[in-house]
């Protein structure tokens, strides 16, 4: 395997991506030999994960993947065995220590030329599939909800975001963290157009999962902020559009999905103010999203 170029000039303040980067052809190397695995092909990568295609010792087609250890990937094993492939990417064999995933192959072909309109109903036919009773090791949406929140609370009148939004995502926040619908289902929590794979076995499949026990109406923002260019300046009438569509083929509460996706462009717009150089585009995206899915 190769390193991606572009993750030898990432610069992580607490330390640790340079030494797994530096580790990674090794590890690659050692769970090849381990699992007795053939390479059977390309390489490819996401932000923080790389994957190649490879061959069983049964010489089954199959596809490796190890990622960068985050509290976003440290359950996606536990997703991919509760959904033993229904609606999902097939789990063969897992090494959590190591961030390490034997999955089925799937095919390079995803959602992201496919009609935006058309995909958020494929997505959403997932949705009645993946959004299965969780399983208790999940980490709780309400309790994620309730500490963002409280740090949504304490932001400052001089910050670069409506305050008027800030006290209605803050309202809904506390709403939510104290509502029992708010945990108990398995949520994806990052199902968009590039995490659903063509397969053969179904038409489509999802992938890399970052998963909570939560609300399945807290599912739907990332099918609104990817593809954003796409919408040529129509961003109101271009989401709404999307969100429709996904709360009409998922069968979902509307009102209930709006809510949650003004709570979570919020809650990113606060990840975006810690950053030491704050995305101010991202920002004015989260604002604008988050007032386009509001009567």
């Amino acid at each position: 395997m190769h390193v991606p170029e572009e993750w030898l000039t990432h610069v992580d303040p607490r330390g640790r991506w340079e030494p797994w980067v530096a580790g990674l052809p090794r590890l690659v190397r050692d769970l090849l030999e381990e699992w007795e695995l053939g390479v059977d092909g390309r390489q490819w990568h996401g932000y923080a994960a790389v994957v190649l295609a490879v061959r069983t010792a049964e010489d089954r087609p199959a596809a490796l993947k190890v990622g960068f250890p985050h509290a976003g990937s440290e359950h996606e094993h536990l997703a991919l065995q509760h959904w033993h492939g229904d609606g999902a990417v097939q789990l063969l064999r897992a090494d959590p220590r190591r961030s390490a995933l034997l999955l089925e192959r799937l095919e390079p072909a995803d959602l992201t030329e496919v009609w935006d309109i058309e995909a958020c109903e494929v997505v959403a036919g997932l949705h009645g599939r993946l959004h299965v009773p969780a399983p208790p090791q999940l980490r709780l949406l309400s309790a994620y909800v309730a500490e963002a929140t409280d740090r949504l609370a304490r932001l400052p009148r001089s910050a670069p975001v409506p305050h008027r939004l800030v006290e209605q995502a803050v309202s809904l926040g506390r709403a939510f963290a104290t509502d029992p619908g708010t945990d108990g289902r398995l949520v994806h929590t990052d199902l968009h157009y590039a995490n659903v794979l063509a397969a053969e076995r179904e038409p489509w499949l999802a992938i890399a999962p970052e998963p909570l026990s939560g609300d399945p109406h807290y599912e739907l923002a990332p099918m609104l902020w990817n593809r954003w260019d796409e919408l040529d300046g129509d961003y109101r009438g271009g989401t709404v559009r999307r969100f429709e569509a996904l709360v009409d083929a998922a069968g979902l509460d509307e009102d209930r999905a709006r809510d949650w996706v003004v709570v979570r462009m919020l809650h990113h717009v606060l990840r975006a103010l810690d950053e030491p150089a704050p995305d101010s585009a991202w920002i004015t995206q989260c604002v604008t999203l988050a007032k386009a899915v509001q009567p």
